[in-house]
C-alpha cells in the first residue's frame, strides 16, 4: 500500500489516490490588483477552468485555495470522462422533458470536449486516453433497466449499441457498448491549466481559506485572516458554498470508494466497464509509474452513515471474487452531491447578493460538469448568455419531480439532528480506543468525539458539526470526522477539511 511521502499534491483525507504521484510544485503568482473582476473559491477543476476562461477573455481573476490544488474531490475522482451522466437521460427526460434531456446530453459531450480542447490546444501530458465503455446487465429487472437507458441514449444522440463480448469476467445477461468515453490524470491536467492561467497574469493563493464577505453597492470583499480580496463578482467553485443556504436542502452528501489493484496476470481491461447494481461497480486500467493498475470503484454511501472500512472490504471481496489480485496499491475514498432533481445547479446563489455564484450537485460526473459549469459561469460573470444557464439555475423549481427525493433526504437530515444525540455509548474509559481510531461516547455527562493518535495521546472534541448542529461521525479510513446531515468534513483536530461548515469543532478539555 502506497504512502503520502514526499512533494506531492494533498488530498483531503489520510488515504493517497494514484493522482498524487504527480510532481506538485506549489505556485508562485503576484498581482498588485486593487479590486478584480472576479474572485474563485476553490482550485479544483471547477474554479481552475472557470478562472483561465475568465483569463482567456481579459478578465483579472483571483484564486484563493484553502488548502492546495486539487485538495478536494478532483483529486479523488476516479477520473472518467463520459458521454453519459449518473443521471440517465430517460431519468432527465422525465424530469425536464425531451428539451432538457436533450440540453443535458448536450452540456456533458461540452464538458467533455473542453477537457478535450484544454489537452489540445495546451498540450497537456496527462495521460488522456479515449476507450470504449460499456454498461451491463445482470439480472432481467437490469435489462429493463439497461434498454431503457439505451432508448434514451438515442433520442439524445449518445452513440450506443448492443454488444455480446464485454471484457469483463463478470456473467451478464446484456450489454451496451458505448464508444467514446475517456480517462486522464487529473493532477497533471490541473497543474498545466495552472500554470496557464498564471501566464496570463491570474491570481491564485494557497492555504487562503475565505472566511467571510461582505457586499456593499456591487462589490464583495471576502476576507481570508487579515488579508482582503474586493471583487465584483466572487465563485464558489467548492461543491457546496459554506453556511445554511438552499443547497444545505436541496443536495445530498454521498462518498464513493476506489482500489488500484495490481493483478498476477494480464487481464487488464482496456476500456471502462460499468455494471447496474445498487450501488453500482466501475471498472478501467490506468498505467502508473509505468505499471498497470486496476481501478474498481463504487459501493457509494451517505457521508457519516455506512461504514467506509466495510464499504473497502466489500469492493475487495468484489475485485477478488472476479479477478487475479496480487496486490492493493491504492485505495480511497472522495465526495460527491447528488442534486434532488438529477441536475447540477450552476449559477447566481438564491437570496445572496448579486454577483455571487456557486456550481454544485454534480453527482458521480464532477469532470465533465464542473468543466461545462466552468462555461456557465465564466459567461454569467461576463454578461454572456449561456443555453444552460435557465436549465441548471439554482433558482429552479421543480416541487414535482424533486419533491421525493428532496423529502427523503431532509427527512434523514433531521432524523440525524435527533437520534444522533441519543444511543451514544457511556464509558468510564478510554481505553477502549486503539490508536488511529476515533468514536463518539459520552464521559462523565458529556458528549464527546474522541480520537487517539498513533502515540496514545487523546484529542476530545465537541461532536455537534458548527454548520447545522448535527453529530458528527468517525470516518475510520480517511482518519476524519463527517457530518452525516450535509457532508462537512473535519481534521482529528477538529480543523475544517470541506464544507459547509466554517468553524472548527470546539476542543473539549475532558479531564
Amino acid at each position: 500500500m502506497h504512502e503520502t511521502t514526499g512533494n506531492i499534491a494533498k488530498r483531503d483525507g489520510a488515504l493517497e489516490s494514484p493522482w498524487q504521484t504527480a510532481a506538485y510544485t506549489a505556485a508562485t503568482s503576484t498581482s498588485t490588483q486593487q479590486t478584480y473582476d472576479c474572485l474563485i473559491v476553490g482550485a479544483g477543476i471547477t474554479g481552475l477552468t472557470t478562472g483561465l476562461l475568465l483569463q482567456q477573455a481579459g478578465k483579472n481573476v483571483i484564486i484563493a485555495e484553502a488548502h492546495t490544488l486539487g485538495f478536494g474531490t478532483t483529486g479523488g475522482t476516479s477520473a472518467h470522462i463520459n458521454t453519459f451522466a449518473d443521471t440517465t437521460f430517460a431519468e432527465a427526460e422525465s424530469a425536464f422533458g425531451e428539451d432538457g434531456a436533450q440540453l443535458f446530453a448536450d452540456a456533458i459531450r461540452d464538458g467533455f470536449n473542453l477537457i478535450k480542447h484544454n489537452i489540445n490546444e495546451l498540450g497537456i501530458d496527462c495521460d488522456y486516453a479515449e476507450k470504449t465503455g460499456y454498461l451491463y446487465a445482470e439480472t432481467d429487472e437490469q435489462v429493463k433497466l439497461l434498454h431503457e437507458i439505451y432508448q434514451a441514449m438515442l433520442k439524445v444522440g449518445v452513440p450506443a449499441h448492443y454488444q455480446h463480448n464485454v471484457p469483463t469476467p463478470v456473467a451478464f445477461k446484456k450489454a451496451l457498448e458505448l464508444p467514446g468515453q475517456a480517462q486522464f490524470h487529473p493532477i497533471e491536467y490541473l497543474l498545466v491549466l495552472r500554470d496557464e492561467f498564471i501566464a496570463l497574469g491570474g491570481t491564485l493563493l494557497e492555504n487562503t481559506p475565505i472566511d467571510n464577505i461582505e457586499s456593499n453597492d456591487g462589490l464583495h470583499v471576502a476576507s481570508s485572516g487579515e488579508r482582503s480580496i474586493a471583487a465584483q463578482n466572487i465563485i464558489y467553485a467548492t461543491h457546496m458554498p459554506p453556511g445554511i443556504n438552499v443547497f444545505s436542502f436541496r443536495c445530498a452528501p454521498y462518498r464513493s470508494y476506489v482500489l488500484a489493484v495490481k493483478l498476477t496476470d494480464d487481464t487488464y481491461p482496456d476500456a471502462v466497464i460499468y455494471d447496474l447494481q445498487d450501488p453500482y461497480h466501475y471498472v478501467r486500467t490506468h498505467v502508473i509509474d509505468e505499471e498497470p493498475l486496476l481501478l474498481i470503484g463504487g459501493n457509494d454511501h451517505k457521508t457519516g452513515h455506512d461504514d467506509p472500512e466495510k464499504a473497502f472490504d466489500d469492493l475487495e471481496k468484489y475485485a477478488r471474487t472476479y479477478y487475479n489480485v496480487a496486490s492493493i496499491e491504492y485505495r480511497w475514498s472522495s465526495q460527491y452531491y447528488i442534486p434532488a432533481d438529477g441536475f447540477p445547479y450552476v449559477g447566481q446563489i438564491p437570496f445572496m447578493p448579486d454577483g455571487i455564484f456557486t456550481a454544485t450537485g454534480f453527482n458521480g460526473n464532477g469532470m465533465m460538469l464542473g468543466s461545462i459549469s466552468a462555461k456557465i459561469l465564466a459567461d454569467q460573470v461576463m454578461g454572456i448568455e449561456n443555453r444552460y444557464s435557465k436549465i441548471f439555475s439554482p433558482s429552479r423549481l421543480k416541487p414535482i419531480d424533486g419533491f421525493t427525493e428532496l423529502v427523503k433526504e431532509n427527512a434523514d437530515v433531521a432524523y440525524h439532528f435527533v437520534a444522533d444525540r441519543f444511543g451514544i455509548p457511556e464509558t468510564d474509559s478510554l481505553k477502549q480506543l486503539a490508536p488511529g481510531t476515533g468514536k463518539v461516547l459520552e464521559l462523565n455527562g458529556s458528549k464527546l468525539a474522541v480520537y487517539c493518535g498513533e502515540d496514545g495521546g487523546i484529542q476530545a472534541l465537541s461532536p455537534v458539526c458548527t454548520h447545522a448542529g448535527c453529530i458528527v461521525n468517525f470516518n475510520a479510513a480517511e482518519k476524519t470526522w463527517d457530518c452525516p446531515c450535509h457532508g462537512g468534513r473535519f481534521n482529528t483536530d477538529g480543523s475544517v477539511i470541506t464544507g459547509p461548515p466554517t468553524k472548527a469543532l470546539q476542543t473539549i478539555k475532558y479531564i
